[in-house]
C-alpha cells in the first residue's frame, strides 16, 4: 500500500475548498444566490461533504483539529463575504430602481 504525504492531502483539501468557492463565484445571477433554494442546497451539500473530508483527514492524523477547523472557518468566511456582497448588490439595485 502506497502512502500519501500530508502536504499532498492538505493540497487536495485546499483544492476542494477552492472548487466550492468557484462554484459559487461562477453563479452570475445574484438573484439566484440570494433567493434560490436549490442553489442553497447545493452549497450546503458541498460544505457538508467538505466538512466530512476534513473530519476524516483529522481522524487519519493528516490534519490537526486546529488546522481542520481553520480550513472550514476560512471557507465559511469567504462564503459569508460572498453572500454579503450579493446582498449589498441587490440592495443597491433596489435603491437605484433597477429591476432585481
Amino acid at each position: 500500500m502506497e502512502s500519501i504525504s500530508k502536504d499532498f492531502a492538505i493540497q487536495l483539501l485546499n483544492d476542494d475548498a477552492q472548487r466550492i468557492m468557484m462554484l459559487i463565484r461562477n453563479q452570475k445571477n445574484s438573484l439566484c444566490i440570494s433567493q434560490c433554494k436549490a442553489f442553497e442546497e447545493v452549497v450546503d451539500t458541498q460544505m457538508y461533504g467538505f466538512s466530512r473530508q476534513v473530519t476524516y483527514a483529522i481522524r487519519l492524523g493528516i490534519l490537526s483539529s486546529k488546522q481542520g477547523h481553520q480550513l472550514l472557518s476560512d471557507l465559511e468566511k469567504e462564503l459569508n463575504q460572498l453572500y454579503s456582497d450579493v446582498y449589498e448588490e441587490t440592495q443597491e439595485k433596489k435603491e437605484s430602481g433597477k429591476e432585481v
